[in-house]
């Protein structure tokens, strides 16, 4: 799942990065505004970690912009504990949910779950199609009622996909949202993923679409 970090503050975007990695997040980060109003326009994430007090751009104006343009992308606020009115205005303005400083990473793993999910029209914290079931808190995949052991990357492919089932997805998109812009691949990365993945489980599981890319079927 790929994350949008937005804030300015090195010691804390740092330790935020390694600890939203550790939770199982592709983590892209920017220190300002204008820079996350760019990436936002120019690539999909999964949800926005938004810290207020940005340069160049406020978090609060940053959130308006993203919603004038009809950007449904979930955010969560950072705030500081007492900021009742900055919380308020961000959530006014189409924040999904907040935490409050100093963050727990826990907490905020949980919150971005959350929010991803009711993104995704889904009730339950266990994705479920058809004979397959994810569970991203606890990091585990059953098929046909059999756990599957995966790698980070086999998994994070695996969700991404069964998350939108029936859409095809192109290998560009799949690498975008498995990928940090820092992160270097080889050319034939998400191939060697898909093989894996249908060894693992079922060689139907992922359909080719000839000249286009991959789908999970919805009766997976």
């Amino acid at each position: 799942m790929r994350i949008l970090l937005v804030e300015d503050e090195v010691l804390l975007g740092d330790a935020l990065q390694v600890g939203l990695r550790s939770a199982g997040f592709v983590v892209d980060w920017v220190k300002d505004g204008v820079a996350a109003d760019a990436a936002l326009a120019a690539e999909e994430f999964a949800a926005v970690v938004l810290d207020l007090g940005l340069p160049r751009m406020s978090g609060l104006e940053l959130l308006r912009r993203l919603r004038d343009a009809g950007n449904r992308t979930p955010v969560v606020i950072l705030t500081a504990r007492d900021a009742v009115e900055d919380r308020v205005r961000g959530l006014d303005l189409g924040a999904d949910d907040y935490v409050a400083k100093p963050v727990s990473f826990a907490e905020l793993a949980a919150r971005l779950r959350a929010v991803t999910r009711r993104a995704l029209g889904a009730a339950s914290g266990v994705l479920t199609v058809g004979n397959l079931s994810i569970d991203p808190a606890e990091r585990k995949v059953t098929f046909r009622g059999e756990p599957v052991e995966l790698q980070a990357r086999e998994f994070a492919l695996l969700y991404a996909m069964a998350s939108r089932a029936g859409r095809v997805l192109t290998r560009s998109q799949l690498e975008a949202l498995l990928y940090e812009w820092d992160r270097s691949l080889d050319s034939n990365a998400i191939e060697v993923y898909v093989h894996h993945l249908r060894r693992k489980l079922s060689p139907a599981l992922i359909r080719t679409v000839r000249g286009v890319g991959y789908v999970v079927p919805r009766d997976a």
